[in-house]
């Protein structure tokens, strides 16, 4: 399979108006729709704070709000937690679930049991290797060892030799592929560091001794956009020249990749993962819809650069990028 990768590219003035005219009629909670006023929940892995699934939600909510769908978010990062509150939403009968199965073994019975309940399912983000198994209708969002593979071909063309690959969350299926991905394409070296993501201070300082005891290490690379702030502190704090790359984008990383701070990163779209999904399912019980032909929909991987700064930083301020 080969996956392109893209630059943020520009649109036509006509088509840019009325994308934006759609974008706002969504936003304004008025339903482009005459259908029944169903009822979508969708449950996530995110622990509070996670601004990336604030994107997320703002595109679900805006695809809520045209489709004349009641919209229900709930999340939990223990697994255990996240499973029950899918449970939650089987018993509140509604009428779509959009699930990620970031570990997909403790979500797998009540996933299942959704499905025997005849409640159409889509996951997002995570579980693509299992979503069909567990009986979604298709899954949404990046395949992650594709996008370390995307990067580990970018850490080539710019020089780099040894890399180092932050997880901040243990157990996480799709941060493993993703830095098994840069090991599959990068010619130079990668190196793992765990990091206890709830503890900013610990990551940082944990990054910083890294940079201090190898001079080797010429590339940092975080699995998500809040902790690429943190490791460029900690390179600044090293006296490290190691250049600080991401998976994932936000209204900082925008900056960094303006300012030099960050030297790329890889977008997956979360926007477009929750609007498609809350889509989708609308598709799918009004009229027997499905995109994908029974393969993952994907929305990356997107690599990012300096040059891309100016359109981002405008869209990560509206809160869709």
């Amino acid at each position: 399979m080969v996956v392109a990768t893209a630059s943020l590219a520009g649109c036509s003035s006509t088509g840019g108006k009325r994308a934006e005219e759609a974008r706002q009629q969504a936003a304004s909670g008025k339903a482009n729709v005459t259908t029944p006023r169903w009822k979508f929940a969708m449950v996530t892995h995110s622990g509070d704070g996670d601004t990336y699934w604030d994107i997320v939600q703002s595109g679900a909510k805006q695809a809520a709000a045209k489709d004349n769908i009641e919209f229900l978010y709930s999340h939990d990062k223990e697994a255990g937690r996240q499973a029950q509150l899918v449970q939650t939403a089987i018993d509140k009968k509604v009428d779509g679930l959009i699930v990620t199965l970031a570990k997909p073994d403790a979500l797998k019975n009540v996933v299942k049991k959704a499905v025997k309940a005849g409640i159409p399912v889509i996951t997002i983000n995570s579980g693509q290797e299992v979503s069909q198994d567990f009986g979604a209708l298709t899954h949404i969002g990046q395949d992650e060892t594709l996008a370390g593979e995307a990067v580990g071909r970018e850490l080539n063309e710019r020089g780099k030799k040894k890399a180092l690959c932050v997880l901040h969350e243990q157990g996480n299926v799709g941060h493993e592929q993703r830095c098994e991905g840069i090991k599959k394409t990068f010619d130079g070296k990668v190196e793992d560091l765990y990091v206890d993501g709830t503890n900013m201070p610990g990551v940082q300082s944990s990054v910083e001794a890294k940079l201090q005891s190898d001079k080797k290490v010429d590339s940092v690379v975080t699995l998500g956009a809040p902790f690429a702030a943190t490791a460029a502190e900690a390179k600044k704090d090293s006296g490290s020249d190691a250049e600080i790359d991401t998976f994932d984008l936000n209204a900082k990383v925008a900056a960094g990749l303006k300012d030099g701070t960050i030297g790329f990163a890889v977008d997956q779209q979360p926007y477009l993962q929750g609007y498609q999904a809350v889509d989708l399912l609308w598709l799918y019980r009004y009229n027997a819809d499905m995109l994908g032909g029974g393969k993952p929909v994907l929305t990356g991987p997107q690599i990012l650069t300096k040059k891309d700064a100016g359109k981002l930083e405008e869209l990560t301020k509206r809160g869709t990028r």
